[in-house]
């Protein structure tokens, strides 16, 4: 085993208006952290945390071009402890400003998800897994 295994901390994501965003995120009830300043926005999510980064000093910081558009080969996932609290996932990212990208329907794995996007486009899927069944504090247990 490593001396510092490895942990997910933090996701940044790369975004055209951190305000805006932050808003998004807030009316799907997450509370923005102390942290946060008016150019970057932190949530805690339970052990992980959500920062919101304007998307080109978010590349400028990398030493990558800020522009790219599409799929982006990754995708963020809320799992939930049944179907039905799927399909009002959401609807609640939809009513918060988000898009569904792909209605909830039974998936080959034996689970049930779709799929919404934040306001700059990045893919949140929701889902039951019957197989990983969810801690009580809501994290997915293997």
């Amino acid at each position: 085993m490593a001396d510092n295994p490895i942990h997910i901390t933090l996701v940044t994501l790369g975004v055209a208006d951190v305000q805006a965003s932050a808003a998004f995120y807030e009316t799907l009830g997450l509370k923005r952290a102390p942290a946060s300043q008016e150019a970057v926005v932190f949530f805690d999510m339970g052990g992980v945390a959500l920062g919101l980064f304007g998307r080109e000093p978010l590349a400028e910081d990398a030493g990558v071009p800020p522009h790219g558009e599409g799929f982006r080969a990754v995708t963020l996932a809320w799992n939930q402890p049944d179907e039905d609290a799927v399909d009002d996932a959401l609807a609640r990212a939809v009513k918060a400003g988000g898009q569904l990208v792909k209605a909830a329907e039974k998936v080959f794995w034996g689970g049930y998800s779709g799929y919404f996007s934040d306001p700059d486009g990045h893919l949140w899927e929701v889902a039951y897994n019957p197989y990983s069944p969810l801690r009580e504090d809501g994290s997915m247990e293997l």
